[in-house]
């Protein structure tokens, strides 16, 4: 990445989007080759949310088995690692930020969007195994994170640069106020997550022109173009798709489809958009199924000073009862008559207060309160049960459960609102203490931003754009330790435009300017994400390439060189086309020293300048 953001100073406050401990370990596990069915399977129980929707997908359309699984071992057999790893991934991560505080960002359209792109490039790789579709998927749903994150850590600054512009100028302005763009800090995410290289070399690229060439990445990176427009006609209303179907139709030869296949693809696109939908809980215009509608029972709209109370219990009349005199209070009631519908229902739509009766099939109260404690939202949820008994041994059990209070039937009106009313004051406490913690948040994020600003600008070479000398040094030192540390290579290219003299003697600064920002996007374009760029002074730019050994060092520095070369600066006329000599340096384990690295770079470079210019050489 050539950009001078601080990526680990913004993951290490805590603020953005992260994938739930569950959904990490499952990624941690699908990295090992030893990993096992039954590891899968136990981390998975632990998370009663991700269980249910596992066992819901084995034996949905979607899936196809013919007989109905009721184990979670099973269904982690049948769907594999990598799509228990995708539906971990996609529940954290809508269930923990389906809201937020961004008032210009439509959270709901993003992961409408979100998904409908996983499934476009799912469906792509399945007619063209470039990837497997169900890594696909993922890196759809997950290609445009940015934008989320952007949300997340800095609500009230993006929302202002969301109504101000879009598209480019929408990434230019968000550069100016983060010192990244949605894209790049997409790009540092997926890196941090551990998705393969090829992924994120695919996905850079199809942000950019695209190219003839037939690599893995280059044909990744198509698909992930075309299922941007894909994604947009799926989401579209009649009159829109109208208006979007001329560009898929242009589209739609380079990857050997007609106007029959097209069409096929289109539908199927949409179906699974609309299974995937109902699953994860993301909207896509259709309506829930009866089963979901009872699952999870619509809340009365009423005052807005009240609680939203989930009501649980298995007498229907008891239900109907209670839920009158906790609305008269005026308070919203949902309601559910077993556990195993209340659990779906708090962790889909994250009520205040439960309150539920202990004697329930299949599970009751108790085992209802445990699987909510053993979520992140059921963790802070007040909860009352209602019990029978007043045996002491019963109801110590029933608080190590996670209940924080109790009622014993049969039920008195008052005590059940004085208790409701103890219960609220403790949420509004919590409330207050949110609140306090996110004006401290939006505080610190301020300050974090005029920081950002100001080592941007001390890091920054303001003509190009790139990082700057000084930053380049530092990160150099930084890399090579990390290089040292774990035994890996690391390459150095320095870079010098041939005939940069002759440009400022012959056509004055201004046009010397404008070379250097030409070359320097062009090196931006063709190095690889993970590549740092620096200006290091003059004519000469400083190349950080980790993990990278000699050859492909080389391989890399005739790429950048070709580049430049290929691509001319048509509105000057120059006296000497534009090239660049390139020197080429490798550390391997501590030897040489980071500092001689650009030494023995340079000396390369001197060496192609002495011998022509306009060529590449590795130092000995």
């Amino acid at each position: 990445m050539t950009t001078g953001f601080n990526f680990y100073e913004l993951k290490i406050s805590d603020r953005l989007p992260t994938p739930s401990g569950t959904a990490l370990a499952i990624m941690q596990l699908a990295q090992r080759e030893d990993a096992s069915a039954q590891e899968l399977t136990h981390v998975v129980q632990a998370d009663p949310a991700l269980t249910g929707r596992l066992l819901r997908l084995v034996n949905s359309p979607l899936v196809g088995v013919r007989r109905s699984v009721v184990y979670v071992g099973e269904a982690v057999a049948l769907l594999g690692m990598t799509t228990v790893k995708q539906v971990a991934l996609s529940l954290s991560l809508v269930g923990k930020y389906r809201q937020g505080h961004c008032d210009a960002f439509d959270y709901a359209a993003y992961w409408t969007n979100s998904l409908a792109s996983a499934v476009a490039l799912q469906a792509l790789a399945g007619r063209e195994r470039v990837v497997p579709p169900e890594e696909a998927f993922t890196l759809g749903l997950l290609a445009d994170i940015g934008r989320l994150a952007l949300a997340t850590c800095w609500p009230a600054e993006f929302a202002a640069c969301l109504r101000r512009a879009s598209g480019w100028a929408l990434c230019e302005l968000e550069r100016a106020r983060f010192a990244i763009d949605h894209d790049e800090l997409s790009l540092m995410l997926l890196d941090d997550w551990g998705f393969p290289s090829v992924f994120l070399e695919a996905l850079k690229r199809s942000l950019e022109a695209e190219t003839a060439e037939e690599s893995r990445t280059a044909r990744l990176a198509r698909q992930l173009a075309f299922a941007r427009p894909i994604a947009a006609y799926v989401g579209a209303d009649q009159n829109s798709r109208q208006v979007l179907l001329p560009e898929l139709q242009a589209l739609m030869t380079r990857h050997a489809l007609g106007a029959e296949a097209l069409e096929a693809l289109l539908a199927q696109v949409e179906s699974e958009w609309r299974e995937w939908g109902e699953l994860i809980g993301i909207e896509t215009g259709r309506k829930p199924s009866a089963d979901v509608a009872r699952e999870a029972p619509p809340v009365a709209k009423l005052d807005a000073g009240g609680l939203d109370v989930l009501l649980v219990d298995d007498d229907p009349v008891m239900l109907e009862w209670l839920a009158g005199q906790i609305e008269a209070e005026g308070h919203r009631v949902a309601v559910c008559r077993d556990g195993e519908s209340a659990l779906k229902y708090a962790l889909t739509h994250s009520p205040q207060m439960v309150i539920t009766d202990w004697r329930m099939t299949p599970m009751d109260g108790l085992q209802l309160c445990r699987a909510l404690r053993a979520s992140a939202f059921g963790k802070s949820l007040y909860v009352i049960m209602f019990t029978v008994t007043e045996d002491e041994d019963a109801l110590v059990k029933a608080f190590a459960a996670g209940i924080d209070d109790y009622i014993i039937k049969p039920t008195s009106v008052k005590i059940l609102s004085a208790r409701i009313r103890a219960g609220q004051r403790i949420i509004n406490l919590q409330q207050d203490l949110i609140s306090e913690r996110k004006r401290i948040e939006r505080y610190s994020a301020e300050l974090a931003v005029v920081n950002r600003r100001l080592e941007t600008m001390a890091h920054t070479d303001l003509l190009t754009g790139l990082p700057n000398r000084r930053y380049g040094l530092g990160r150099l030192e930084q890399e090579w330790m990390g290089a040292q540390r774990f035994h890996r290579p690391l390459s150095v290219m320095m870079l010098d435009l041939d005939h940069f003299k002759s440009v400022n003697d012959a056509f004055g600064h201004d046009v010397g300017d404008k070379v250097l920002a030409h070359a320097a996007k062009l090196m931006r374009a063709t190095l690889r994400v993970n590549d740092i760029v620096c200006r290091f002074g003059g004519e000469e730019f400083l190349v950080i390439a980790p993990d990278t050994e000699g050859s492909a060092a080389l391989q890399l520095a005739e790429r950048v060189r070709r580049g430049i070369e290929g691509h001319q600066p048509e509105e000057l006329a120059l006296a000497h086309p534009l090239t660049v000599s390139i020197g080429v340096s490798v550390s391997m384990g501590d030897q040489p020293g980071w500092r001689d690295l650009i030494k023995l770079a340079d000396q390369a470079l001197y060496q192609v300048k002495q011998t022509g210019r306009n060529g590449v050489k590795l130092a000995p």
